[in-house]
């Protein structure tokens, strides 16, 4: 018997992340109101080459749960921004790499600083015991799934 005590269609919209296109919406609106004009997508990207710069498309793809078209058109409209470049691998020539560059690196204070204000707006009134047993259930959601 499945342990739901929602009715299907609320079910579906907390994993499917109603909340998380919350944040992402208000985090879009705090970006534009900084004068930043990067996505809630490419700032996903940024973020991982932040934490460790020089990637390949392939491991972009995996960190950020995209396919290789949406990865190649982010990085496509971020190089047109000057935020990353594409350096060949000097170990496989196959592989390119995505680095970053000084502009992009520059983002990184102003926009995890945002993103912190963000979260302390959506978190307001939410314990940490909450916010522990909603990561809990999501990842068990996550790990039942892959």
């Amino acid at each position: 018997m499945p342990n739901n005590q929602f009715k299907r269609g609320e079910l579906y919209s907390v994993i499917n992340g109603m909340a998380a296109t919350a944040v992402a919406r208000r985090l879009q609106k705090n970006f534009r109101q900084a004068g930043l004009e990067i996505t809630i997508e490419q700032w996903s990207v940024l973020y991982h080459l932040w934490k460790e710069d020089c990637l390949s498309q392939q491991e972009l793809c995996n960190r950020t749960f995209r396919d290789k078209p949406s990865i190649t058109r982010l990085i496509d409209n971020l190089e047109k921004q000057n935020l990353v470049k594409r350096m060949p691998s000097k170990t496989d020539r196959r592989i390119n790499l995505v680095c970053l560059t000084e502009a992009a690196r520059g983002l990184q204070q102003i926009t995890i600083d945002l993103a912190n204000q963000t979260m302390d707006e959506a978190l307001i009134g939410v314990t940490k015991a909450e916010i522990e047993t909603v990561r809990q259930v999501l990842q068990r959601v996550y790990d039942n799934l892959i």
